[in-house]
């Protein structure tokens, strides 16, 4: 795939120090616009996800997508000659990403106080389950615990059964992007603030001033939680399960066709409700004043959902669409991975992008969002093999070939 212009984020370089889901999705998105991304991982397995869902070739198709852009080394972090190693480049890097317990650096001589102390301009995302300090810091949080205790996870189904998940790891994914944030935020004060370090120490030093930026998974979710607090705080209100329907916002809710197909109808705006109601039939509730606006529409929302599940039982879900989209009404058909897959939508925006495995197995994969005017994002490679670029990476560092070949001999690499 060729590019008229260098990535956002050419020339940043980007060190990876984690596995899964929360760092590796948040240094990929570096990489995909124009960042140098390495990531360490352990001689023998590298990253778990590799092996995680449907898998070509013994190696997960996931991660030709969450691995793209990136070059691997393996490092065996356990020996002295591999966490030298893991130092050098961290001395190197602009962004330093990671996402295991907090200590865990520390013990390698990696931590951020540590890296600081040469590199004043280094910048370290650190993502956690619950972050670098208070009581819970040290325990394992993955993304369904971040869901659970950031609030997603309570208000997620229906009011009569337990709470359920997304479908997806939702709490590491939203995690990554509040570390993708406080990456871009601590790169614009680093080079306010002189920019990167120029390799030297003393009175020669120049650099900007880098920062920790701590993630915590579960504040990653909290931060979505909308009007939560405030309406606790102050009303002593507890936000419940609701299913499909957005609580307190009528309607909005998930209907079924007659065809049996699903469907989110969001008719909560004052006009657009009337709109609605005009366009199923129901011109007695479009012109009920108690219903103009929505603190008068949240009383009555059984009835409302009633009538608009009635109408909707008698349409297939293309009339159903047809009809309320030539009302202006905000309507949409809940879609598979394979309705995407064919919808002009998705196809006139650009939406998959396809390539070759290395055997020349075609396979699709999402497209890069969001869509730069004059630096967009672009897939130069897919997931690389484990420890594709150890060597390119090692006598980029001064190892030559001789001193290669001990390192694997020592089973540092």
């Amino acid at each position: 795939m060729q590019q008229l212009t260098p990535g956002a984020l050419a020339g940043i370089k980007v060190l990876e120090l984690g596995t899964l889901i929360a760092g590796p999705f948040c240094s990929r998105m570096l990489g995909e616009f124009g960042a140098d991304v390495i990531k360490i991982e352990a001689p023998g397995s590298g990253d778990p996800l590799r092996q995680w869902r449907v898998l070509k070739d013994g190696t997960s198709l996931w991660w030709s997508v969450q691995a793209r852009n990136k070059k691997s080394i393996t490092l065996n972090m356990k020996h002295p000659e591999a966490r030298e190693i893991a130092r050098k480049l961290a001395l190197e890097a602009d962004i330093i990403i990671e996402n295991y317990r907090p200590g865990v650096l520390e013990k390698w001589n990696l931590g951020y106080e540590d890296l600081k102390q040469v590199n004043p301009a280094v910048i370290m995302v650190r993502l956690s389950g619950y972050g670098q300090s208070g009581p819970l810091r040290d325990l394992p949080g993955f993304g369904a615990i971040g869901e659970s205790m950031g609030g997603l996870r309570y208000v997620s189904g229906h009011a009569d059964r337990p709470p359920v998940r997304v479908g997806i790891s939702i709490g590491d994914s939203v995690a990554a992007l509040h570390g993708v944030i406080g990456a871009m935020m601590a790169l614009r004060h680093r080079d306010v603030t002189g920019g990167r370090w120029n390799g030297k120490s003393g009175p020669q030093c120049v650099a900007g001033q880098g920062q920790m930026v701590d993630v915590a998974l579960y504040e990653s979710v909290f931060n979505l939680m909308e009007s939560l607090v405030p309406e606790f705080d102050h009303a002593g209100v507890v936000r419940e399960r609701t299913g499909g329907a957005l609580p307190g916002i009528v309607p909005s809710n998930t209907y079924t066709t007659g065809d049996g197909q699903n469907i989110v109808i969001a008719g909560n705006g004052d006009a657009i409700f009337k709109r609605l109601m005009q366009a199923i039939g129901r011109a007695d509730m479009a012109d009920d004043p108690g219903l103009a606006r929505n603190d008068g529409r949240v009383p009555r929302t059984a009835e409302i959902d009633a009538a608009i599940q009635q109408w909707c039982h008698g349409q297939d879900i293309d009339a159903a669409l047809a009809t309320l989209q030539a009302a202006d009404v905000p309507v949409g058909k809940i879609y598979s991975v394979r309705d995407m897959m064919s919808d002009p939508q998705f196809l006139a925006r650009g939406m998959f992008e396809q390539h070759r495995f290395a055997d020349g197995t075609p396979v699709k994969l999402p497209a890069i969002t969001p869509k730069m005017s004059h630096t967009p994002g672009q897939t130069r490679w897919l997931g690389p093999a484990l420890g594709a670029h150890s060597d390119e990476i090692l006598r980029s560092l001064g190892y030559d070939d001789a001193q290669i070949k001990g390192l694997r001999e020592q089973g540092a690499v």
